[in-house]
């Protein structure tokens, strides 16, 4: 994403905006989803985004959806006029698979998913590159500083590359297998080279900026000159106006950031698949619910012990986080909880997956990295193709952290006082593996409420009947079931087709609900397929569709039962649905900032933030939580009781929050990766003062922090608390025109979708919001939401 000039717009605002949090004592906790979205067609993530596409077997011509496929683009097809295909001695020495026999390389409709397998990637990749790599010779061979002879065959290199090496990408994040590791490890440096290749390629920059300074350049839409802008942007960061030597050095520090990452990565999946805890004696795990039991005892029968049973067991224990928050939240057994929560919290910190030394590396590679850039550390880098300052962010958490801080010793000193009324050994030394147990406890007790007793009425088929109607409700689309159109990667993967009102294909998604530790790593996270494109329109068609994906990692069925989901999942699904929505249903024509992509990254959270909001909406709750056998709905009084928890612990659920985003700001800007100081040493002075208890001595939290060290979210955590003030003023918009009227509700959805979610990357984030607001942000509705107002002094 860059930082366009549209962008210093918003630089007052914010200032304003903190300091009306200042004096209102903003904070709210944001649900930490892993990797949850792929923000920018910036070039180098040539190399870091996934993105997808496939061949797909002939469909009926009965089949609803088949005159639609025949349009679709081949994206096999030639990318410019001279790519030819190289003789015999150029090509890979596996020709069989690189032909006919690569589905990498066939033409497609829909991501192969189903049939690409590890011994594809190397050859296929190698071809993909070689093809490619004569399309970008070309290019600067005829370039002009003009849309037809630069933009557009810009973006087929790019697209083509991102759709197949998507497919690969994809496919290691939900179907990971060692074969398919050391195909990606031994093809990367081809990739990387590739993408630097392109991204410092000194013909298309010197375009891009003959174009910005053409006498034609005011006559471009604000979608192109925002193109403009980051491309030029964006070249400059990845290294195109260096020197020889030193773009030598940056392109060898590219190759190793990109090595690490995907290394930080799978040490966090191995390490977390390693953890094991075999139980046979049920008192041992007193207190877990059934679903709890279920899938431990589901685990077992996986791990070969046939004859586990969710009453008799044996039942394990694994770090997965339908396991892990079960036992946190539920067994009474304080040395399992002590045993799980090290296990967890020290993953990837030791052993074959000790992530330590690679995050230093990492750290060492990003600040010299910012050094060859001219900038003073990777913060800098990083936001400069954001909305905010350093100085801004730093302001904005503190603010926060102190507005939360009281609230957070409140939370704590409730805690220790319902253990100690219940009679609890630990209630005088409550540690790390206590809280979250008898937090529990006291949400129960308070609001009469048992998140595990709930699961029953959140059903994931009926909650996702009660997403699809509201989607109906406010952007007027239909979601129809399309399962058999493409293939998947599991046969637990769901396809959907996206309709407008005149029942026409708009866009299409995948969703992957379960969790599978063995091969699936953890989060939840949407992506894009294929992004909407006037350019890449198949042939009598105006634009490509936009195609998403969306993963969970909830629990699976069973049994006979269906995966009941607790209100935290619910709130997931919403969220990745929101951000599945910006792409699916955006306007914009110019691929290179259609739907999610060229959005800044601290406002991408806006419209999933914003979607959570309607799990507390009582109609659309109460739709959709329908008791699974009796078809019961939940109770008004039940309700009543959610909507009252909304905020219980906020304080210390913003401080977490708070901390993440404070820790990966000063990894990134005061600290010295080079010196005494150690990343721990760091990690305990920031929770210090973001946590009443003390620090844990043995915490390597940061070993397995995946967001900044194996995503894209490096000095950028920061975002989601940016973003809440813009999706809690864009809700209170709905709650302006009546939550409880039918038409307003509709009039509001409608120019919801024809700013927020229609205009993607064209326009400037505070623009997009003041034309559907009609006024700058406030965030007066996100103090509302979360009650984190000052606490009165006693008397």
């Amino acid at each position: 994403m860059g930082q366009r000039c549209t962008t210093r717009l918003l630089l007052p605002l914010i200032a304003t905006t903190i300091l009306l949090i200042t004096m209102l004592s903003l904070s709210r906790f944001s649900l930490t989803r892993s990797l949850p979205i792929s923000l920018s067609l910036h070039t180098s993530l040539l190399y870091k985004k996934p993105t997808h596409s496939y061949y797909c077997p002939a469909l009926p011509l009965s089949h609803p959806f088949s005159a639609y496929l025949r349009q679709l683009p081949k994206f096999n097809a030639p990318i410019c006029a001279a790519t030819t295909m190289a003789s015999d001695s150029t090509v890979d020495p596996t020709p069989s698979l690189i032909n006919s026999d690569n589905p990498l390389l066939k033409d497609f409709d829909f991501p192969p998913f189903d049939v690409v397998e590890p011994n594809h990637v190397r050859p296929g990749i190698r071809e993909l590159i070689r093809r490619l790599e004569e399309d970008l010779v070309e290019l600067e061979r005829t370039v002009e500083p003009t849309w037809p002879k630069l933009v557009e065959p810009l973006e087929r290199i790019i697209d083509r590359f991102q759709v197949v090496w998507g497919v690969v990408n994809h496919l290691k994040s939900v179907k990971d297998s060692s074969e398919l590791r050391s195909a990606i490890e031994e093809i990367q440096p081809e990739k990387v080279k590739f993408g630097l290749r392109l991204a410092q390629s000194k013909p298309i920059y010197e375009a891009f900026k003959s174009i910005r300074s053409s006498p034609s350049w005011e006559s471009l839409s604000e979608a192109r000159k925002r193109i403009v802008e980051d491309k030029i942007k964006e070249a400059v960061l990845d290294g195109v106006a260096l020197e020889d030597e030193k773009r030598e050095k940056y392109n060898e520090i590219q190759q190793e950031l990109e090595k690490l990452s995907q290394k930080f990565s799978e040490n966090v999946l191995d390490a977390t698949k390693k953890f094991e805890k075999v139980i046979v004696d049920k008192k041992e795990i007193e207190g877990l619910p059934a679903s709890a039991l279920g899938l431990a005892a589901q685990t077992a029968v996986s791990k070969g012990h046939e004859n586990a049973t969710p009453e008799n067991g044996p039942w394990i224990i694994t770090l997965d986080a339908p396991s892990y928050m079960a036992v946190m939240l539920h067994a009474r057994n304080r040395s399992l909880r002590e045993e799980v929560y090290k296990a967890y919290i020290t993953r990837a910190s030791s052993g074959d997956h000790d992530n330590t030394d690679i995050i230093t590396q990492i750290l060492k590679s990003r600040m010299q990295k910012a050094k060859l850039l001219g900038y003073n550390n990777y913060a800098e880098v990083s936001l400069a193709t954001k909305m905010a300052t350093i100085d801004r962010v730093e302001e904005l958490l503190e603010k926060v952290r102190v507005a939360s801080w009281d609230h957070h010793v409140k939370d704590i000193e409730e805690v220790k006082a319902f253990a100690k009324e219940s009679g609890a050994p630990e209630a005088n030394d409550i540690d790390h593996w206590d809280v979250n147990f008898w937090s529990e406890r006291l949400r129960e007790a308070r609001y009469d409420i048992n998140e595990e007793e709930l699961r029953p009425y959140f059903a994931l088929p009926k909650v996702l009947d009660g997403l699809f109607t509201l989607a109906t409700k406010l952007f007027d689309v239909s979601i129809e079931a399309a399962d058999g159109l493409a293939p998947v990667w599991n046969q637990d993967v769901r396809f959907y087709c996206v309709k407008d009102s005149s029942s026409q294909p708009i866009a299409y998604f995948y969703f992957d609900p379960y969790s599978r530790p063995a091969e699936k790593r953890g989060g939840a996270w949407m992506d894009e397929v294929f992004a909407r494109s006037r350019v890449l329109a198949p042939p009598g068609a105006p634009v490509r569709l936009p195609i998403a994906h969306m993963v969970c990692n909830q629990m699976p069925p069973v049994g006979d039962k269906p995966s009941l989901m607790t209100f935290r999942e619910v709130e997931t699904v919403f969220h990745e649905f929101g951000h599945a929505l910006q792409h699916m249903l955006t306007k914009q024509d110019e691929g290179l900032v259609a739907g999610i992509r060229g959005i800044e990254w601290d406002a991408v959270e806006l419209p999933s933030q914003f979607m959570e909001n309607w799990c507390y909406h009582k109609e659309t709750l109460l739709g959709l939580a329908k008791h699974y056998e009796t078809g019961e709905a939940l109770p008004e009084e039940i309700y009543s009781k959610l909507l009252a928890a909304k905020t219980f612990r906020a304080g210390s659920l913003s401080l977490r929050q708070i901390r993440f985003a404070s820790l990966d700001l000063e990894l990134h800007t005061t600290f010295d990766p080079y010196g005494e100081t150690s990343i721990f040493d760091v990690d305990r002075k920031v929770a210090e003062r973001t946590y009443v208890l003390p620090p844990f001595p043995d915490d390597r939290f940061l070993c397995s922090f995946s967001h900044i060290f194996a995503g894209g979210y490096a000095a950028g955590y920061y975002s989601y608390k940016w973003a809440e003030v813009l999706s809690a003023d864009a809700f209170s918009a709905f709650e302006d025109a009546g939550l409880e009227d039918d038409k307003a509700i509709k009039e509001t959805g409608h120019r919801f979708r024809e700013t927020i979610l229609a205009l993607g990357g064209g326009k400037s984030p505070l623009e997009v919001f003041v034309a559907f607001r009609g006024r700058e942000p406030s965030p007066e509705p996100l103090l509302r939401h979360n009650g984190l107002l000052p606490i009165p002094a006693s008397s």
